[in-house]
Formats: structure tokens, C-alpha cells, sequence
């Protein structure tokens, strides 16, 4: 992910560390979308739990308490769920399973009616 410095070092802050350890506690230190679909395995050194911001923080949010620390703003993610959430963005390349980077389709083309790949 693609910060700025100043979110970066909110994000080393003794009041967002003491946020996010008080929010995992809550949350009894489970994945809440694991948990969700009744896997209950808690966090540890193996699979490390992250607090993710449901919005994003950016340079003009980050001061702001109800965005960077408002509990309704936070989810607690294993790295698995965490790194999927970070992934859902549509890529403009892609590795096919001989390790071949080729060119992914645009987000803004459409499908033509034969099902190919085609601009529309």
C-alpha cells in the first residue's frame, strides 16, 4: 500500500497501538470474517491479526479520531482475510501459472456478447 509519511508514523503512535491492542482484546483476538464463518482459531506468531481501517486512512482523514480510531471504522483480520481485503482491486497485470507476466484486462473494458475480451 502506497502511504504518505505522516499516516505511516500515525500508525507507530502510542495512542493508535493502545487503540488497536484494546480493540483486538475485545474482539477476543479472532478473525471477525473467520469467525464469521465459524472458524475460531486465534491470533498468534504463526497467523498475526491487523487491525484494518474499513476506511482507508489518507492524509486528510488520519487526525481525524473518528476515522482513525472510531471502533466502527476498525476490523480485526487475520493476515489471510487482511491481505484479501488489500486485493480486491482489479489489476492491470497478471502471472498465469508458467510465471508469465502478461497485460489483465482493463476494469474499464466489457465483455462483448461472445463472451471475448473486447472494448465496449
Amino acid at each position: 500500500m502506497n502511504r504518505s509519511k505522516e499516516v505511516e508514523k500515525f500508525y507507530t503512535t502510542w495512542t493508535w497501538r493502545k487503540c488497536r491492542r484494546a480493540y483486538a482484546q475485545a474482539k477476543g483476538n479472532l478473525c471477525e470474517r473467520c469467525l464469521s464463518k465459524g472458524i475460531i482459531e486465534p491470533g498468534s506468531k504463526d497467523r498475526p491479526l491487523e487491525v484494518h481501517h474499513k476506511i482507508p486512512l489518507t492524509e486528510s482523514n488520519f487526525r481525524d479520531p473518528e476515522v482513525s480510531l472510531n471502533w466502527n471504522n476498525l476490523e480485526l483480520l487475520c493476515k489471510t482475510c487482511h491481505d484479501t481485503e488489500r486485493d480486491t482491486k482489479p489489476k492491470r497485470w497478471r502471472v498465469d501459472e508458467s510465471g508469465k507476466v502478461s497485460l489483465g484486462r482493463s476494469p474499464y473494458e466489457k465483455e462483448n456478447l461472445r463472451g471475448g475480451a473486447g472494448l465496449g
